[in-house]
């Protein structure tokens, strides 16, 4: 059995994860904006700051898999 396509599927649902926190973050940031509109700046930039974060976390897991299945 071949364990490291195992161990490459895993490192690769970071994505998942990233994708779910991202659509999370954006709908909360929405329902902010809706309620207080005069934040719009300071949630907007806390909110790309978060997917920005979130976004490496995915590429980093995607590094990971590719290393795994490559070396």
């Amino acid at each position: 059995m071949d364990f490291t396509a195992i161990g490459a599927g895993i490192a690769a649902l970071t994505g998942l994860g990233a994708g779910i926190g991202i659509g999370i973050a954006t709908s909360r940031a929405t329902d902010a904006v809706a309620r207080q509109p005069e934040a719009d700046g300071k949630i907007m930039k806390l909110l790309l700051l978060g997917c920005a974060l979130a976004e490496a976390t995915a590429i980093y897991g995607f590094v990971v898999a590719i290393m795994i299945l490559f070396t």
